[in-house]
């Protein structure tokens, strides 16, 4: 860091290993002073430069922190995507909306504050049937959000914009980061793919794009270091569908019936084994594509890993499962209401995830019983269905 001049950032959300790893890369930036990481409870590891202070943003207190250290740059990260780490829905709302709502009236309150950086998540255009092929910053979501994570990313959005509304004078940069992956993300989707095995909704292949871990970092450093202003679309370089995830993983998928999928969501949310919410479901089944021009031209960055190079460097820490992990989630699905039989444990041609071993099988449908269901579930519509 530099000795006198440069900026003095305050960064929310520095207890998470996301958000401290961001803080001080932050810190490392030549044009960056001092760095002041806010959260309820110290980081875990080590903050390097960063100055931690213990506070909660859905508090005034906020505000004289701010005021106090003479914060010119604001980076907001404290948005929580999964209910079983805030300690329930109710209080992962808190925190993301009412706190987003205290943080930005004490930045409104103090002149001191020029630059407002905000990460969101292309979660707030929702995934559904009707997507377009690739979702501009422009664009709303085909179905707006009723609950969970999305809706809240959803109000913390407007609120935003409604306080650049109100200071003109801030330069406000809005980040709609894909699906941060890598060796040290957990996530919702990064659980779901640890699991020994990966349950696939039947009858679609959704399209995925990743931002690598290192990325973000980069890109947020980027966003402090420059003066460009709006909402830009933040993702690796091309698009990865689900079965080539699976595959690339060497983990064995079980193609299950929308219903089915929920229900084992469900259960895997209520062990803490995966948080698979509704809007996960939906992601899993219809995928999203986001377009990244501005990110290029507008912003003027470009993320160093593609998206299956971000997917790579995840999946390079896994060892490949089957086996008795199969037969475990088999066991599991077969239990599960209304499901269907299982056949055999027997490689589906062209079914997400099959690779080539007896250990690495995929588990199919006995889809007999049901064929107007399977027949309906093969005709595509959406543009997660397959062709």
């Amino acid at each position: 860091m530099s000795g006198g001049g440069g900026k003095v950032v305050l960064v929310t959300g520095v207890s998470r290993d996301l958000g401290r790893r961001c803080a001080r890369a932050i810190a490392e930036d030549p044009s960056v002073r001092r760095v002041i990481g806010v959260d309820v409870v110290p980081p875990r590891g080590d903050v390097g430069g960063v100055s931690f202070v213990r506070a909660d943003i859905r508090n005034p207190v906020i505000a004289k922190i701010i005021a106090k250290e003479d914060v010119d740059t604001v980076v907001h990260m404290s948005v929580i995507a999964t209910p079983g780490t805030a300690g329930g829905r109710s209080t992962m709302k808190e925190l993301n909306v009412i706190g987003t709502m205290q943080l930005l009236a004490a930045c409104q309150k103090a002149p001191s504050v020029r630059d407002l950086v905000v990460k969101s998540t292309t979660t707030v255009y929702g995934a559904s049937n009707r997507d377009p092929a690739m979702f501009t910053e422009g664009m709303e979501p085909r179905r707006a959000p009723r609950a969970g994570y999305a809706k809240d990313v959803a109000e913390i959005e407007g609120y935003v914009r409604g306080f650049a509304r109100r200071r003109t004078d801030v330069r406000v940069t809005m980040l709609r980061c894909a699906n941060v992956i890598g060796p040290h993300v957990v996530s919702p989707i990064t659980s779901y793919f640890r699991l020994p095995v990966v349950p696939t909704v039947l009858g679609y292949d959704a399209r995925m794009q990743f931002l690598h871990e290192d990325d973000l970092q980069a890109v947020l450093q980027h966003a402090v270091s420059t003066d460009v202003a709006g909402t830009f679309n933040v993702a690796g370089d091309g698009v990865l569908m689900l079965s080539q995830a699976v595959r690339r993983l060497q983990r064995p998928a079980v193609p299950l019936p929308g219903f089915a999928v929920g229900s084992l969501g469900s259960a895997l949310r209520s062990a803490r084994v995966a948080d698979f919410s509704p809007e996960q479901q939906s992601f899993l089944t219809y995928g999203r594509g986001v377009d990244t021009t501005a990110m290029h031209e507008v912003l003027g960055f470009r993320p160093r890993y593609t998206t299956a190079e971000a997917f790579a460097d995840f999946a390079s820490g896994l060892p490949p499962t089957g086996g008795r992990a199969e037969r475990a989630l088999a066991g599991v699905a077969e239990r599960l209401p209304s499901t269907p039989a299982y056949a055999a444990p027997s490689a589906l041609p062209g079914a997400p995830g099959a690779v080539g071993g007896d250990d690495s099988t995929v588990l199919s449908l006995a889809a007999a019983r049901t064929p107007a269901r399977s027949a309906r579930a093969h005709r595509g519509q959406g543009g997660g269905r397959r062709g």
